[in-house]
């Protein structure tokens, strides 16, 4: 069974191929980045634009880079939900109009399951149960899954997501768009210690996050520096700083979670997944209480066709029907939980 998965929710035209078989046969990615850099965020009507041009090309590549024909297709994966409303109207127009050209069916994917899902792409991936810890630009989450579909929220966070924490702060430490990478890597640079941030309801009874407190502080930290430009061994320590306090919430609500679950598997998914602190502190966590941590390839922490062909892939072999092609629809605002 080939699926063709189509990823078009925010800043990035993903198109893949995903044989049930053989795996992950091709895919190709189109990132915005430097074209929406120059607004300082994400423009949604160039967005859509955006992916209007890059899908027909991407697809053609993929295809040619796998040796496959679109007359190989066995259904088209797309993502209905969540996401900029134009952009998500872009690849799901496109999936179903290639869809009814090409007679096959369609399955609409939620996009925080594709995120979920894509370590399964790895070499080693996980098996069901497990703890999830989805961290992404719009979301942080910690779920419990137990198989494709089967999905118990734990905790969210109740204001900004830890991805939009590490970008606002980036900004306000004078780094451009996209901060968030730049931001890990300039915590690299940084002295620990020199500066402590809070750990928002790191001791709280519950799993839920809040990452907004946090944001708040680096923005104190940087008024108290007066009106004079910022160096760079204050923006280096600043933010080392902001990024041990994010990381230690995030592991400690993590490894909280995996006790109360009982589970010994975490899946990290989403952009922030490819943090190298994040990564290293849970990695020497799982060493020292025995428990198994899987992360997405680097390539796929990000946006992507990839995730969204095998959450396709994955879902009519759970069970869930594939729909006839041209009907069509996309949720913005889409709870994973009714997905």
């Amino acid at each position: 069974m080939l699926i063709l998965g189509v990823e078009s929710s925010c800043d990035e035209t993903g198109i893949a191929l995903y044989d049930s078989d053989a795996g992950l046969l091709s895919h190709a990615l189109h990132s915005q980045v430097a074209m929406h850099a120059e607004y300082g965020g994400v423009v949604p009507e160039l967005a859509s634009r955006d992916h209007i041009r890059r899908v027909v090309p991407l697809l053609r590549s993929t295809l040619e880079n796998a040796g496959k024909s679109l007359a190989d297709i066995d259904a088209v994966a797309y993502t209905r939900g969540p996401g900029l409303s134009g952009a998500l109207l872009v690849g799901c127009a496109f999936a179903e109009a290639l869809a009814v050209a090409i007679d096959k069916p369609t399955i609409p994917v939620h996009h925080l399951e594709g995120h979920l899902l894509s370590p399964l792409l790895s070499k080693t991936p996980p098996t069901f149960p497990f703890v999830a810890l989805l961290v992404s630009g719009g979301h942080t989450q910690l779920m419990k899954v137990t198989g494709v579909g089967e999905y118990e929220l734990l905790g969210e966070t109740l204001d900004d997501a830890a991805g939009e924490a590490f970008d606002k702060s980036a900004k306000l430490l004078g780094l451009p768009y996209p901060g968030g990478a730049l931001l890990s890597r300039l915590a690299e640079t940084g002295t620990p210690g020199v500066y402590e941030l809070p750990r928002p309801m790191l001791h709280s009874a519950d799993l839920n996050f809040s990452f907004s407190g946090l944001k708040t502080a680096v923005l104190t930290l940087v008024r108290e520096q007066g009106e004079a430009p910022l160096d760079e061994a204050f923006r280096a320590n600043a933010a080392r700083a902001f990024q041990e306090a994010i990381v230690e919430v995030l592991v400690k609500k993590s490894l909280k979670a995996m006790k109360q679950t009982g589970l010994k598997q975490l899946v990290v998914a989403g952009g922030v997944g490819a943090n190298k602190q994040l990564r290293s502190t849970l990695d020497e966590e799982a060493k020292r209480k025995r428990f198994r941590v899987y992360y997405p390839e680097l390539e796929f922490c990000t946006d992507n066709g990839a995730m969204i062909a095998l959450a396709g892939c994955l879902r009519l072999q759970s069970g869930t029907p594939a729909k006839p092609a041209g009907a069509f629809a996309v949720q913005p605002r889409w709870p994973l939980m009714g997905a």
